[in-house]
């Protein structure tokens, strides 16, 4: 498994590909494969069969992972797409920060 910048529910834009630009949450990190689900981008289509699970078949829409190397962090103070640091504390825990302006981006 590989070390990821993102996590779930972090706030990210996407600096490159067909939905540059485009802002959202992380619904879900895929580290293995170096991808990332994120809220209301890169949607797709899934022509979905009814089961007994799903009642209703249809074409579903839903989000499509997009690669790692294509999404940034956004920082909470400067609102912008961001690389990010890693700081270590006095006590041992490592923390993530803001490489424009030093603020920590997780809370703690």
């Amino acid at each position: 498994m590989r070390s990821v910048h993102v996590r779930r529910g972090d706030p990210v834009a996407v600096i490159a590909g067909k939905e540059r630009g485009k802002r959202g949450k992380v619904l879900r990190v895929l580290a293995a494969d170096g991808r990332v689900l994120i809220e209301h981008v890169n949607m797709i289509k899934k022509h979905q069969r009814p089961t007994q699970k799903l009642r209703q078949g249809g074409i579903i829409e839903r989000e499509g992972p997009l690669a790692l190397s294509n999404v940034l962090l956004v920082c909470g103070r400067c609102d912008k797409p961001v690389r990010t640091g890693i700081k270590v504390l006095a006590d041992g825990r490592k923390l993530r920060v803001c490489k424009r302006c030093g603020e920590p981006v997780d809370k703690g």
